[in-house]
């Protein structure tokens, strides 16, 4: 064949249909009228002038470049394209390569051949002269040499500023530490006409060209950084590829150039399928490619699983069955249609033979090939496919992507989508070489239904997903569309947000996702995990705390298995994380406790003070070893806490019932703890001779009002015979170091951490003296304090104040010396004053203004307690009925004895009836002060719940008039602050 008959002109035997002929013609005779006389000539062809008119007809893109410069094309159609394609890649790389060229020559040179290798590319596909594989193969030679041309400028660079010696300057690669391996269609060779390229870069920290002061991360992430810029950048001259660096591990959280060590040691650890089916692809493209081919033959035990792997495999098909989960995708359209991921597309065909490769690759090494096609003839030698799918895949898959090589011409922008317009569509049917729309429409549903049908038999019999959910696809680095349009479907606020999030766990960022079969367990439930969320009534919430939950759990397997198949659990966990905190770290430490919240007969007797007594002795006994009886302690306790919550929570039990619950188990925790550490005390120190102790409740544990995060108020009182101070074990100590290190070991056993996480928080200052007395108080020294040291606050909080634990017998003294105290006659002007005064320097000191403070806003729980116990010390004396401890039973008491207006006590029960129904809530579902401007949905439709009123607005209207109210009765009773 002659060089002239070899030519690209004279081998062009195709050109696109025209829409707008005369438009065409008008726009190619304009061109023709300027050209150089030397090169129109070349031009007169009549299948260059056909395909000149195709040009200038459908793509502003290839006419710029064609108007732009008549000398390169006419240089291009007098040479074979194979010829010309390597002719400009060697110039390229010679201008690259020049000693000490300028970073902006060298862009300008990338740019200058990527608009040659574009035009050359398209000039040889629309003609008819190249197939798809060609065309692949081009512009995937072309990406090749620009990375690895632009990577050489670098590292020349960095030997001249220093910071590397290179062993060869006019070979810098060899030796130079970096590898960028090409991923996705570069690493295959089947780079599409725009498509971005997918690179990942791995350094060898140890490398001996790194000079003595470069520290070996930072300089590689600015290289590759540069890298990127030099590619990517758009500059007058255009661009020269776009560069994705997001198919390294876990992008979200790594630098853009990993040490080889940490890569391998990312994918042997936290390597995902579709990670698996990705690397398939990889192939060294630039740097030192030696780097590269070892790396990669030390992860092929991770790619290439020696037994078939259909298990895992699901997390590679997961993704197109999530997507079709949604039946506005069971039609194949043609206008509109995702050519690439829509049903019948290029995706599926390449999942078709991924799939394959992973589950036959390891046992089958010549199934181990990067290319679609001829991993699809091999599946077939190898007996796994048939003849027929191979031939209608292989021509589906060769006319997809001319498709998509054609949408992608127009404008060079990476599309896969058919247009929409009806005008459009049908230029873009004559652009692709159909006479009309309905021609090109039968031949595009054609190749879509055979793909359909392949892949759809391939994967017949593989788990469906839950249609409600829609398209829920987590795998991969992107944010799929539908996925977020189906979170926000779901009612996600911040559907980026939390796609993110759930990325995060299949890269194993959090500790409890870390290993292989927890996150395949994981994908499997995601679906139905969000579907739960979403009824939560707070999604966001729900998932953000489950990822703070994953992050604090070192495992996660059993309730991820739990929650797998019980779709009540799963409801009930969605609830819990969306709106309880607290109950969410419960099972975030312990999951187990979800057993108990779905077994009816435990739910059903959660709070009974019986149960929990009799369960106390059988699993807390007294003379267990410390470090076994703190566990046990924790365990039963955060148990039977979860189950009061879930209770509340789930409306089984009105907030007052809760507070009772609450403040029951607390006060039968102390006493097992009491008779724990009375029993190793008297081990350690004997028993002080008639000596004896008794616990104190004071605060919302004394009135039986307690929240969930209550804390406790206690205080230990003792007696002894004086006559016999000493303890009679082998390390006697005096009475009152005795009961004083008692106490402390008390406090100790109540609040330390362990392993199973913390009890309670204890507060003692309520005992005589406070923070300045000692931590045991004898009952003489009780009395003597109460009667003549004591100020009027101490008093009022001895109005709650009832034993909980310690001998019965000082028990009731206790008490005895209580209600003296308490019915002692007072100065009703002078109680008047104190009490009020001291309502005054709370407000001064923690403030009074913020009205959903319920405790210490104006009118709030504070104003009401102090009128009750206000009450109970100016008329017990007359009374002592009154002494009830509880606010709400001492008001109504106060109704009775007609020592109040009925009106006024009924407002006021009123009120500390809805203060305390919210405060459970608040308590159980917000973390800190509630803000109803930044709380979630989901939280103030519980809050609302529990005060029965039907809305928030009235909510808080009503809690306005109730704090109104209690004020005005307050300074009525009390007077003014």
């Amino acid at each position: 064949m002659s060089e002239a008959s070899s030519s690209l002109a004279a081998q062009l035997r195709d050109a696109p249909r025209l829409t707008r002929p005369d438009l065409a013609r008008d726009r190619v005779e304009a061109w023709r009228a300027g050209l150089d006389p030397r090169h129109a000539i070349g031009f007169a062809a009549p299948e260059v002038d056909a395909l000149l008119l195709g040009l200038a007809d459908h793509s502003p893109y290839l006419w710029r470049l064609v108007v732009a410069d008549d000398a390169r094309l006419s240089a291009m159609l007098a040479e074979a394209p194979e010829q010309h394609l390597e002719r400009c890649l060697e110039t390229m790389d010679q201008r690259c390569d020049s000693p000490a060229i300028p970073v902006a020559d060298v862009m300008q040179a990338l740019r200058q051949a990527k608009a040659s290798v574009a035009l050359l590319v398209a000039l040889a596909d629309l003609g008819g002269v190249w197939s798809v594989e060609a065309v692949t193969a081009a512009l995937t030679q072309f990406a090749d040499r620009a990375v690895s041309a632009a990577i050489r400028v670098l590292l020349r660079e960095a030997h001249r500023s220093g910071k590397l010696v290179l062993a060869d300057v006019d070979r810098p690669e060899i030796g130079c530490g970096i590898v960028i391996l090409a991923l996705g269609k570069q690493g295959s060779r089947e780079l599409n006409y725009s498509s971005d390229i997918d690179i990942v870069a791995f350094f060898d920290p140890d490398t001996p060209t790194l000079a003595a002061k470069t520290v070996a991360a930072p300089f590689y992430v600015k290289l590759v950084q540069s890298l990127a810029r030099i590619l990517s950048e758009r500059t007058g001259d255009g661009y020269v590829v776009r560069v994705d660096l997001r198919l390294r591990p876990d992008p979200g959280s790594t630098a853009v150039a990993l040490g080889l060590s940490s890569a391998f040691s990312y994918y042997e650890r936290y390597g995902q399928n579709w990670e698996r089916a990705a690397l398939i692809k990889a192939r060294p493209v630039a740097g030192d490619t030696s780097l590269g081919d070892a790396f990669l033959r030390d992860l092929s035990p991770f790619i290439w699983r020696k037994y078939f792997d259909y298990a895992a495999i699901a997390d590679i098909h997961a993704m197109k069955r999530q997507i079709h989960a949604v039946r506005g995708h069971s039609e194949i359209a043609v206008a509109g249609h995702d050519v690439k991921l829509g049903r019948g597309g290029i995706r599926e065909i390449e999942f078709f033979v991924q799939t394959q490769q992973l589950i036959f690759g390891g046992r089958r090494p010549a199934l181990r090939g990067a290319r679609t096609l001829d991993m699809l003839a091999e599946l077939h030698r190898d007996g796994w496919v048939d003849a027929d799918a191979v031939e209608d895949l292989s021509a589906a898959y060769r006319f997809l992507r001319t498709i998509e090589h054609r949408l992608q011409m127009i404008a060079d922008e990476q599309t896969q989508r058919l247009p929409s317009d009806p005008l459009a569509l049908a230029a873009f049917a004559n652009f692709a070489g159909f006479d009309d729309v309905a021609d090109f429409a039968a031949t595009f549903v054609a190749h879509a239904q055979a793909v359909e049908r392949h892949y759809a038999k391939l994967f017949e019999h593989a788990p469906a997903l839950d249609a409600e959910a829609g398209s829920l696809v987590f795998t991969g680095v992107e944010d799929d569309p539908e996925t977020l349009e189906t979170l926000r479907g779901l009612g996600f606020l911040r559907p980026a947000q939390a796609a993110e999030a759930v990325r995060g766990w299949h890269f194993g960022r959090r500790a409890a996702v870390q290993s292989p079969r927890a996150r395949e367990v994981l994908t499997d439930l995601v679906p139905r995990l969000l579907i739960a969320f979403s009824r939560s009534g707070d999604p966001d919430a729900a998932l953000m705390a489950f990822d703070k939950a994953l992050a604090r759990m070192p495992a996660a397997i059993e309730l991820f298995s739990m929650l797998r198949e019980n779709a009540a659990l799963l409801d009930l966990f969605g609830d819990i994380l969306g709106v309880a905190p607290r109950l969410a770290a419960a099972v975030a430490t312990r999951p187990h406790v979800l057993d108990a919240a779905i077994d009816p007969a435990s739910l059903q007797t959660a709070g009974d003070p019986v149960r929990l007594e009799a369960r106390a002795k059988t699993v807390l006994d007294p003379d267990l070893p410390d470090e076994e009886f703190l566990d046990r302690t924790r365990d039963f306790a955060q148990e039977e806490l979860f189950l009061i919550g879930v209770r509340l929570l789930s409306a089984i039990d009105d907030p007052a019932t809760s507070g009772l619950a609450y403040s029951d188990l607390a006060a039968i925790v102390v006493r097992a703890t009491l008779a724990h550490c009375q029993a190793t005390f008297e081990r350690e120190h004997g028993v002080v001779p008639g000596g004896a102790c008794a616990v104190v409740a004071l605060g919302k544990l004394g009135s039986r009002e307690m929240t969930a995060g209550s804390d406790l108020d206690l205080m230990l009182i003792y007696d002894f015979d004086p006559d016999h101070a000493d303890s009679t074990g082998p390390r006697p100590l005096d009475a009152l170091r005795y009961y004083a290190r008692l106490t402390q070991r008390l406090i100790a056993a109540l609040t330390v951490a362990t392993r199973r996480g913390r009890l309670y928080d204890v507060d003692m200052r309520l005992r005589p003296s406070g923070g300045k007395g000692p931590l045991a108080t004898q009952l003489r020294s009780f009395v003597h304090y109460q009667a003549h040291e004591a100020q009027t606050w101490e008093h009022m909080t001895l109005t709650r104040a009832r034993v909980i634990a310690g001998d019965s017998a000082l028990s009731a003294k206790v008490e005895a010396a209580i209600a003296t105290v308490l019915t002692s006659r007072r100065d009703a002007a002078a109680l008047r004053v104190s009490v009020r005064e001291m309502r005054a320097l709370v407000a001064r000191e923690k403030g009074e203004d913020d009205p959903w403070d319920l405790k210490l806003a104006a009118g709030g729980l504070i104003d009401l307690d102090f009128m009750a116990q206000y009450i109970v010390l100016r008329d017990a004396a007359d009374h002592p009925s009154l002494l009830l401890r509880s606010t709400r039973a001492i008001l109504a008491e106060t109704s009775r004895l007609d020592l109040l207006d009925h009106g006024a006590a009924s407002a006021l029960i009123e009120a500390h009836r809805l203060y305390t129904n919210l405060l459970q809530i608040i308590r159980l579902t917000v973390e800190g002060s509630f803000d109803p401007a930044t709380s979630g949905i989901g939280v103030r439709r519980r809050i609302v719940q529990a005060s029965e009123l039907p809305d928030f607005q009235l909510l808080d209207a009503v809690r306005a008039r109730c704090a109104a109210a209690v004020r005005a009765t307050f300074v009525t009773m009390l007077g003014a602050l």
